[in-house]
């Protein structure tokens, strides 16, 4: 990294302010482009047949508290995006992930 002379500062700092600038300029237009997705409350049923399991076997999840689910009542309600983080949490890990995991295991093994 290039040293910055005391003279050279005001020039360092007025780029720094630009670039500073331009990337905010781009965070605000991309920002308006995309709108988030409002999360939608789901019915069992509508649960169920979001993450394709019988309407009993979500009743066993949520019993064992296995799912992300909330009560106001008697009646449940998921979250659209929690299910679908409940549904990503479960993710296997490809051969290729767990011998690189592996890898680095063993390099932090080897420091110790």
């Amino acid at each position: 990294m290039e040293q910055i002379t005391f003279e050279q500062l005001p020039q360092a700092v007025s780029q720094l302010f630009d670039k500073l600038n331009s990337i905010e300029q781009i965070l605000l237009t991309h920002g308006n482009n995309t709108r988030p997705e409002t999360d939608q409350l789901l019915t069992i049923k509508q649960a169920a047949g979001l993450i394709s399991l019988s309407v009993p076997t979500l009743y066993g999840l949520v019993s064992r508290k296995e799912i992300p689910v909330s009560k106001r009542g008697k009646r449940l309600y998921f979250s659209k995006f929690e299910l679908t983080d409940w549904i990503k949490a479960g993710r296997k890990l490809t051969v290729s992930e767990i011998e690189r995991e592996a890898g680095i295991f063993m390099v932090h093994q080897k420091r110790k």
